[in-house]
């Protein structure tokens, strides 16, 4: 059994609270945030440990403070030990208001993944490794492909592909300038790539460059498979983000 030597998350998804989030109170539901934590603590575990993996138990999680509509919340995650099939990873869930960029922490807990034993499943698990230093100035973003995202063949809808690619130009243009940001055009995008159901996608967030009043952000969407760890770039793109005003126009980026 092996101890994490680093507090760097290595998985990270990041999400907007939307009205259909909420409940009665505006703030973000308890079960849509207890998701966004499963969903991370599984991304993590797979890719430390390239096995099926699934949720065994979770520690007591207190909500010590909410969600509102409109912010952003981040749910990070790190392996804090490993055993021969099984490990605990800890997610932090914090809540970002867009413009003033306060952070408050909404609720923290441990998951206990077990390795389903698989023909292809290897134990004992690999032990822990130093994570890498982040890249500064690089927003990374992970999601999932389920089922219901893919068309016919079994691959991820190009509609859903750009969303993502969508929000994290948004998330990284309203971090980087503090402002109201509208997507206000989108250069040609060129899927190279399938994305498949089971995989796991990573945005790769750049600022290209500032304006007046605009941001131009660079984004890739990479695909990785969970078990073999293959990685290949699905599409990449630049989109153009505009601050604007209550009025809706164009307005200087504060600073």
């Amino acid at each position: 059994m092996t101890n994490a030597p680093t507090d760097e998350p290595i998985v990270r998804l990041i999400d907007m609270v939307f009205p259909g989030d909420t409940n009665h109170h505006g703030t973000l539901f308890g079960g849509v945030a207890l998701a966004h934590m499963d969903k991370v603590a599984f991304l993590a575990a797979s890719l430390h440990g390239r096995a099926p993996f699934v949720t065994a138990a979770s520690q007591r999680i207190d909500f010590a403070a909410p969600a509102r509509a409109g912010e952003m919340v981040e749910a990070s995650g790190r392996i804090v030990r490993v055993g021969t099939s099984s490990l605990d990873v800890e997610i932090t869930l914090v809540a970002e208001a867009p413009v003033s960029g306060e952070r408050r922490l909404c609720t923290r807990g441990v998951f206990t993944l077990v390795a389903v034993k698989a023909p292809g499943t290897r134990l004992p698990l690999p032990p822990l490794t130093a994570a890498p230093p982040p890249e500064p100035g690089v927003l990374r973003m992970a999601e999932m492909v389920f089922p219901p995202q893919t068309n016919h063949y079994g691959t991820l809808y190009g509609g859903d592909a750009l969303k993502m690619m969508g929000k994290a130009a948004f998330i990284a243009a309203t971090r980087h300038a503090r402002a109201v940001m509208v997507m206000a055009a989108s250069d040609r995008i060129d899927f190279t790539s399938p994305i498949r159901a089971g995989e796991m996608v990573e945005l790769v967030s750049r600022i290209r460059m500032q304006g007046r009043s605009s941001v131009a952000v660079g984004v890739e969407l990479w695909a990785e498979n969970l078990l073999t760890g293959e990685r290949r770039q699905s599409a990449a793109a630049t989109f153009t983000m505009v601050a604007v005003g209550p009025d809706g126009r164009s307005t200087p980026i504060p600073g």
